[in-house]
């Protein structure tokens, strides 16, 4: 039995019966050759913040689905998306991330503007085929959403507004748009992407895995995992005041009652995490590097209401701190997950009713390989 007929015959299955997917999901190849084909190839996939790219030349690069593309941000002030691969002999253009007036091909100084096009190529006038008019990269579809930056390889998907309409419902009132970036990593962990995209939509593990920074404070009777919808799912948390910054700001009219302490785990399919507070917010967005290594974005940041607010830069770098610590922790945890399921002996348990993202998490993936 392949590893898709295996996924499928896993989530035929009500919720209150449900177990975790089966092993052969997290570690073969051919498996993997489907998500990048039929997931990460079609689906809107998540650069980071758009408030990173804020002056013209802005530029971010990626490999989505083995296509190099660069983000930026025009002379206009458009995001735009496009090919990063030369025009000529197709080397890859522009590396990582900073600014540039325009492109220009590390191999042989063929020079594109800020939209693509083509601005000058060194030594082509003896060849009479060539005109620089007809050479423009390729675009690739770009939007923005409540502050992130997207980009699809699909020209049918849906416009992500749309996708998501329904976590604008949830937590419009967050104002997530206009939370500030104030920090973004890169990191590469040895465990398959799901494992960790898994690990950040269930809260169930906290007490044990995070036992020396966050376990503690984490109160399973108080997580609510409700059904997930088509193209995320979430699960809230209530947290007390010790991490000041977690609360509403004094200043805050927006939030009310419980609200005003309510972290929402945000799961936006097929790998944008968000964990949202009223007070900071912190991310991951996810992208397979092989069966056995995920390409990480870490960033995160503070709601406008505590921008100017005197004790807010030492309270984040308070939060940061144990970010990280808790990064520590959760890297231990989903590479000893990978490594156990690499073993012969593996066998996917039942599900706890903490685990209800995980469920719908499956049921999405299945969903994607079964329309292809």
């Amino acid at each position: 039995m392949n590893s898709v007929t295996e996924l499928k015959n896993t989530v035929s299955v009500p919720f209150e019966q449900a177990r975790a997917m089966p092993p052969s999901v997290y570690t073969s190849d051919e498996f993997l050759k489907r998500e990048l084909s039929d997931i990460f190839a079609k689906d809107w996939f998540c650069v980071g913040r758009a408030s990173a790219l804020t002056n013209p030349g802005d530029y971010v690069t990626l490999d989505l689905a083995e296509q190099p593309i660069i983000v930026l941000r025009d002379n206009e002030g458009a995001l735009k998306a496009m090919s990063n691969v030369c025009l000529h002999r197709m080397s890859t253009l522009l590396e990582g991330r900073g600014n540039t007036r325009s492109i220009v091909c590390p191999y042989h100084a063929w020079t594109y503007n800020l939209d693509g096009s083509l601005r000058g190529a060194p030594a082509m006038t003896l060849n009479e085929g060539f005109c620089k008019e007809n050479y423009k990269l390729p675009q690739v579809r770009c939007e923005e959403w409540l502050g992130w930056a997207f980009v699809t390889l699909n020209p049918d998907a849906r416009p992500v507004s749309q996708q998501l309409s329904k976590v604008e419902e949830l937590v419009g009132d967050y104002d997530m748009a206009n939370y500030t970036e104030t920090f973004f990593e890169t990191h590469v962990w040895n465990t398959n992407w799901k494992v960790l995209a898994e690990n950040f939509m269930e809260s169930y593990h906290l007490p044990v895995c995070h036992a020396g920074t966050i376990g503690g404070l984490s109160k399973l009777e108080e997580m609510v995992c409700p059904p997930g919808e088509d193209a995320f799912n979430y699960h809230t948390i209530l947290k007390d005041d010790s991490l000041k910054i977690a609360m509403a700001h004094e200043n805050n009219d927006r939030l009310h009652g419980d609200r005003r302490r309510m972290t929402y785990l945000l799961a936006i399919y097929p790998s944008l995490l968000i964990t949202l507070t009223p007070g900071y917010f912190w991310y991951l967005t996810l992208h397979p590097e092989g069966v056995g290594q995920v390409r990480i974005g870490f960033g995160g940041g503070m709601s406008k209401d505590y921008v100017d607010d005197p004790d807010a830069q030492a309270n984040f770098t308070q939060l940061k701190t144990l970010l990280d610590e808790v990064n520590v922790e959760d890297k231990g945890c989903t590479e000893k997950v990978y490594r156990g399921l690499c073993s012969s002996t593996a066998k996917p348990g039942h599900l706890s009713h903490l685990e209800r993202p995980n469920y719908d998490f499956a049921q999405y993936i299945n969903k994607r390989l079964q329309e292809a």
